[in-house]
């Protein structure tokens, strides 16, 4: 459920790993969007950012890439050029050559080609279902909602069905960098500086980085095939190859974008579910308005990626308020996705709502998600095929969040099921 404390102040707010511990801080979101939407904050660990949130902004930002630039970084962190140097994917790029590594990952995730998918995409959720259902009592994240997209991405990759587990883990020590009982090292502590030109400044990149190299002799050995593994080994930009550096950061990118935000939409759609009844009981009665409406809502009330960064390249103005050349500005997709100048009642879940321009996937612009149709299909199927297989759902224990103010993870889900 979401309570908004009426009381806070502009002061008084703070949008630190901390502050999203027990739950997203929607109050400080709120107080923003009425009274400061574009809104200096000081940063203790950095340069401090302009805080954009609302909708309108979000949205004007992140379809302005030649005055509010990715390749500075897109995470919060003050990068010198070596790290970015060494650290940029194709997210911290921006057109022509964003484009051009775009469209070397692009042809399977387009809605033709994932429509295409669905029948694999019913099997493999099958297949979890299956599993996790008979156990009775489980984590749901452990189970459930980190299986079917981590399942998915690896057929996509080509890499074996075996090494889900091991991408599962690599990604998790990555994102949860600022989270004590996941990191390898904490991404604030001093001992961090000795990963600074890795991604999330975490070690668990060289180990994917590794693996990447593993499966891309694979494929270098054979002949050429439809996985993705296969297409950046093969594929030249402007009569180029890629050289190991973008394959690595590219890799990486999928395995870490591809599983951590369909998981926590899964997540958080059954929890969203459990917390109303009546919601569920609606996509019970009509199961079509799961594919109308039902799943773009979870998307909304999840917002699995809580922000990204970009950086003025000249002085401009954002919501009548001057931003200068080099300033940090932060647009958070989950202020929007509650903006009450854009969503009748934000804070209802309904499941019938209509319309509902989220920005889970971005605002829009060369950055809008490449995975955006395959998550949507994933959350269809998984809540298609769940929901007629519940007789009973509680949880047995509070659900635990990761220690995170970028993405909005939750890392444990205890139920208990009975199934139908």
């Amino acid at each position: 459920m979401i309570v908004l404390d009426r009381d806070l102040r502009l002061e008084d707010v703070s949008l630190e790993n901390d502050d999203f511990a027990e739950q997203v801080p929607h109050e400080a979101f709120a107080l923003l969007r009425r009274e400061a939407p574009v809104w200096w904050y000081d940063w203790p660990l950095g340069q401090g950012y302009w805080c954009v949130t609302r909708h309108a902004d979000v949205v004007a930002v992140s379809r302005d890439t030649k005055t509010f630039t990715s390749e500075y970084g897109a995470n919060l962190e003050d990068l010198d050029d070596e790290q970015r140097a060494a650290r940029q994917s194709m997210l911290e790029t921006d057109p022509p050559r964003h484009t051009r590594l775009r469209g070397l990952v692009g042809p399977p995730f387009t809605p033709r080609a994932i429509k295409a998918y669905e029948l694999v995409l019913r099997e493999l959720t099958a297949a979890v279902l299956d599993r996790a259902l008979p156990l009775r009592e489980f984590d749901f994240i452990e189970e459930v909602a980190k299986q079917l997209p981590i399942r998915v991405l690896a057929r996509l990759l080509g890499a074996p069905d075996e090494d889900t587990d091991r991408l599962i883990d690599w990604g998790d020590r990555m994102i949860g960098n600022t989270d004590p009982e996941l990191a390898d090292v904490l991404h604030d502590s001093p001992e961090s500086e000795e990963y600074r030109m890795l991604p999330f400044r975490s070690p668990a990149a060289l180990e994917l980085f590794d693996y990447a190299h593993e499966l891309a002799a694979e494929r270098r050995r054979g002949a050429p095939s439809d996985d993705l593994v296969s297409k950046l080994v093969h594929a030249e930009i402007d009569g180029e190859r890629l050289s190991e550096h973008e394959l690595d950061t590219m890799f990486l990118l999928l395995v870490v974008a591809g599983n951590e935000t369909t998981r926590q939409a899964i997540a958080h759609g059954m929890l969203a579910l459990l917390e109303h009844p009546d919601e569920w009981r609606r996509l019970a009665e009509g199961r079509e308005l799961l594919w109308a409406t039902g799943a773009d809502e979870i998307l909304r009330w999840s917002s699995p990626v809580l922000h990204f960064r970009r950086t003025a390249t000249r002085d401009t103005e954002v919501g009548g308020q001057t931003i200068g050349a080099g300033d940090k500005v932060v647009i958070w997709y989950v202020s929007a996705n509650f903006d009450e100048g854009v969503f009748a009642d934000p804070f209802r879940f309904d499941v019938g709502r209509k319309p509902n321009p989220h920005v889970t996937f971005g605002g829009g612009g060369p950055h809008y998600c490449l995975g955006a149709y395959l998550a949507r299909l994933e959350v269809q199927v998984m809540f298609d095929a769940l929901l007629p297989r519940l007789a009973g759902f509680e949880l047995t224990g509070r659900p635990e969040r990761m220690r995170t103010n970028f993405t909005n993870a939750l890392k444990r889900m205890p139920v208990r099921v009975t199934p139908a």
